[in-house]
């Protein structure tokens, strides 16, 4: 059995189908924090902080795990500037407990959900795995101090891992089972759509000064169910033995954010208003990812590479969501 920490939410709900799909069975810890309860596709769900150690041994007590995969964390970079304490405090203390938790029970496998946060500002595009890793914010702070935990428990308590360091995560379900749902949203081609819809009055550009062809920041888009294969994929690295490694995972292109906005309009056929504001602060320019290893070493290969089908399967999901039929939870 496979746990999936965060398995109500966005990347983890995708992922819990692919496994499901795979043939495995699945136990889904998650606190609906900010996950969905209906996104949830196995039996086997437990409500439960990761803070909670006693809650997260009575998981592993209750269910045979074989290994993890490790979803569960807040994710937004300015929030992050803002209340460094708080992440910290659930992305690192909370993912020390999960760790301590399998050792506990003789667990040591563990797919790793981290970001391309950990790179900073790139020296050189794309982003291979070995560049510096200098982040911006306590999110990506957070993220690269858990992938060297993580190393440390491998060299001292014989655990393996594999940490998956994703750019932008976007789309959702082709089958429209699940798909992208934040409260309050913080993703851009979700927003940019939310304004296509009517619910926003207009896109808010952070930053035009940057060094990008159209003064834009620039991002590396991916499918969330071309993630969530790849998870499986690590997955399966590590049942045959594979060493504890670090992948990247992109298309290996860079979309600015006019070029999104450009793109949901075409895909829309709707006017999209914006309006320029200042940068962020923990933002960078660019990053764009290198993905060889993981299809060279996973035998991982995207199958949307270019934004216009990616942004399709957010436009059918936001419109399912947006109709009378739909029922919240």
């Amino acid at each position: 059995m496979i746990l999936v920490t965060g398995g109500a939410g966005y990347i983890g709900s995708h992922t819990v189908k692919e496994l499901l799909r795979a043939g495995y069975e699945v136990v889904v810890v998650d606190d609906l924090s900010s996950g969905h309860r209906q996104f949830v596709l196995t039996k086997h769900f437990v409500r439960a902080d990761i803070r909670n150690r006693q809650a997260l041994r009575e998981v592993f007590e209750r269910h045979p795990i074989e290994a993890v995969m490790h979803f569960a964390a807040l994710t937004s970079v300015p929030e992050s500037v803002a209340d460094p304490g708080r992440y910290y405090d659930v992305n690192l203390l909370g993912s020390l407990n999960l760790l301590e938790a399998m050792r506990a029970f003789g667990v040591k496998r563990i797919v790793f959900s981290s970001s391309a946060a950990v790179y900073g500002d790139p020296e050189k595009i794309p982003i291979p795995e070995d560049h510096p890793t200098r982040p911006k914010s306590p999110y990506g702070k957070s993220k690269l101090m858990f992938e060297e935990i993580l190393a440390d428990y491998a060299q001292a308590y014989g655990f393996f891992f594999v940490s998956l360091r994703y750019f932008n995560a976007a789309g959702s379900d082709p089958e429209g089972e699940i798909g992208e749902w934040h409260e309050p949203e913080r993703h851009l081609i979700p927003i940019v759509l939310e304004v296509a819809l009517g619910k926003r009055p207009y896109v808010e550009i952070f930053g035009t000064d940057y060094a990008t062809p159209d003064g834009t920041g620039v991002r590396d888009y991916i499918h969330v169910v071309d993630l969530a294969r790849a998870h499986v994929l690590a997955l399966k690295r590590l049942e045959r033995g594979g060493e504890s490694k670090v992948y990247n995972l992109g298309i290996g292109r860079g979309y600015s954010v006019r070029e999104v906005i450009a793109v949901c309009r075409k895909v829309t056929g709707r006017k999209i208003p914006v309006q320029e504001g200042p940068r962020r602060p923990g933002d960078p320019a660019v990053l764009v990812a290198d993905p060889t290893r993981a299809q060279k070493e996973l035998g991982w290969k995207p199958q949307y590479t270019t934004l216009e089908p990616i942004v399709e399967t957010a436009w059918q999901w936001m419109l399912k969501i947006s109709s009378k039929t739909f029922k919240c939870p």
